[in-house]
């Protein structure tokens, strides 16, 4: 199809389904959850198309339910990650070879697999392997990872269609976007299903080739779309996936001189690392690696005085405990006016008594449990020090049981510390630390606000005053990369808010937006004369 011309449909964000009592939606995906929890799986690792099993297996528990295994994965040594480097240079040539348009069917076929074939087989995947409500499954494995698919197939044809703006008669000047020379090493965290699918399909949609390593405590549903991937017809080794800790892979994958590009999300300390450890290896790279980040947030609501009670409240429920507040996006922190938090404390610690936790098969639960022991130990940690601090104090929940699985109560801490430790550091889990400022102090607080954390991905101004918002709008600017006005800083849609933040919270490289996907490709600029000229003489030269 080298000389077809062709346009992708405009993309649509994926309808969200309900999934309310008397749905066909939500019998299918309680059939679904029957099936999975039916049998036992053995994921292997996929290496050049290759399924491999090496043995060294980690168990896939219920973090709701700890006694509950739904099967194993198999996780790579040193050789099967060598494999998966050869495998990816190997499938390089024949993969630069596939027309644009050939590439976009395939991941347009999987989004319409996964909106439709396995939409409900991923979903319960997702709520029981990662302890996810129904509907932070849906928007997660389902629709978001639908319109990363969707949508970046959109993007990059609008990247090859940005040509040079002019060619004076005689010349033809043509932008070319490579892939990169070299393999893309994709590496997702556990919490979102779309993220681990659009780390490695963004750089293979602009035609290069992954080594895949998702999260250790998330991989069933990932290796459903690896093998949706496969059935839309992704060559072999495209896309190569191996399941597993980092230390495991990432020494050998670093020190390969075929590494091209590093597309991660995950923990500053990990970045951190790897970023050294690129720098160290610099000289045995063909080329200079692209290294895109996303490491996570201190996120923030920040109350005027002129805000809407209601919504503040709500925004701070779902905010800072939808999933867990597991999220690198969710409400970590809160500045609120001293008279309002004593209007609001009330009916927000009642608010937060309607919340059910529990398994997700129970779908009136709102809250579930931590993804594993090491998340459940770090958070608890952090409840304890706030329970013997001098300057702080738990005023709502605190409690915490591993007894069936890791629940950890939805927990306020109220302090007059604006550096308080909960205050400044990332504890991703459902806990939200409360700074009652001044009344008159609403600026000098917003600068507080900005120069507190070293993150800086999401935060949100709740006021009805237009002038105050517009001075927070101001003095925020840095502090997140995805600011929102009177609603939660949770929540991005993939072509309505690109994702991604500066400052430790990373590169910025905005997924879900062309941005991210221009960060896959070396442009060739080319430029073809008609008429060469046929001597070095220029008319200046000619004597009077």
């Amino acid at each position: 199809m080298r000389n077809t011309i062709a346009k992708v449909p405009y993309p649509v964000n994926e309808p969200v389904y309900s999934y309310a009592p008397g749905t066909e939606e939500r019998e299918k995906l309680k059939e679904a959850i029957k099936e999975i929890k039916s049998k036992q799986i053995e994921i292997p690792l996929i290496i050049g198309g290759e399924e491999i099993k090496t043995g060294k297996t980690q168990e896939i528990i219920e973090p709701h339910n700890t006694k509950s295994v739904l099967g194993v994965f198999h996780k790579p040594t040193e050789k099967e990650v060598k494999m998966a480097i050869e495998a990816a240079i190997a499938a390089q040539k024949k993969w630069r070879e596939y027309d644009w348009i050939d590439r976009a069917a395939i991941f347009m076929k999987a989004a319409e697999l996964l909106s439709k074939k396995y939409r409900f087989l991923i979903n319960a995947a997702t709520m029981l392997t990662m302890s996810k409500n129904v509907f932070q499954a849906e928007i997660d494995s389902a629709c978001e990872l639908i319109d990363f698919l969707r949508f970046n197939v959109y993007y990059m044809q609008k990247i090859y269609e940005d040509q040079p703006l002019h060619s004076p008669y005689g010349t033809w000047n043509i932008m070319q976007y490579r892939p990169l020379e070299g393999f893309i090493f994709a590496v997702p965290p556990f919490n979102f299903v779309s993220i681990s699918g659009n780390l490695p399909t963004a750089p293979a949609i602009m035609g290069n080739v992954v080594v895949w390593k998702p999260a250790a405590n998330s991989v069933y549903a990932p290796y459903i779309f690896m093998k949706v991937l496969q059935e839309a017809g992704l060559p072999d080794g495209v896309i190569n996936f191996i399941p597993g800790d980092g230390p495991d892979v990432g020494p050998y994958v670093f020190s390969s001189e075929h590494f091209a590009g590093l597309h991660f999300t995950g923990s500053v300390k990990t970045f951190q690392w790897m970023w050294k450890t690129i720098g160290d290896n610099i000289t045995k790279y063909k080329t200079y690696p692209r290294i895109v980040g996303e490491t996570g947030g201190k996120d923030y609501i920040f109350a005027h005085k002129s805000a809407n009670r209601k919504k503040l409240i709500t925004a701070i429920v779902r905010g800072a405990y939808e999933y867990q507040g597991q999220k690198c996006s969710a409400v970590s922190r809160l500045y609120l006016p001293k008279s309002m938090w004593n209007e609001i404390k009330d009916e927000l610690f009642a608010e937060i008594d309607k919340i059910k936790m529990g398994s997700p098969e129970d779908f009136t639960n709102f809250m579930n449990a931590v993804i594993d022991r090491k998340a459940f130990d770090k958070i608890v940690k952090y409840i304890e020090y706030a329970k013997t601090a001098s300057d702080a104090e738990i005023v709502k929940g605190g409690g915490y049981d591993d007894s069936v699985g890791y629940f950890i109560e939805p927990t306020i801490i109220l302090t007059e510390n604006p550096h308080f430790k909960t205050m400044e550091e990332e504890i991703f889990g459902p806990v939200v630390t409360v700074y009652p400022y001044d009344d008159d102090k609403y600026v000098e607080t917003l600068h507080l606000c900005d120069e507190t954390s070293p993150y800086g991905l999401t935060g949100s101004i709740f006021s009805e005053d237009r002038d105050a918002t517009r001075v927070a709008i101001d003095i925020l600017e840095n502090s997140a990369g995805n600011f929102y006005i009177n609603d939660k800083p949770t929540g991005a849609v993939v072509g309505q808010q690109p994702f991604g933040g500066s400052r430790a919270s990373g590169t910025n490289d905005k997924a879900g937006s062309h941005l991210n996907l221009l960060r896959w490709v070396t442009p060739r600029a080319i430029k073809e004369n008609f008429l060469s000229p046929e001597n070095f003489e220029y008319p200046f030269m000619k004597e009077e």
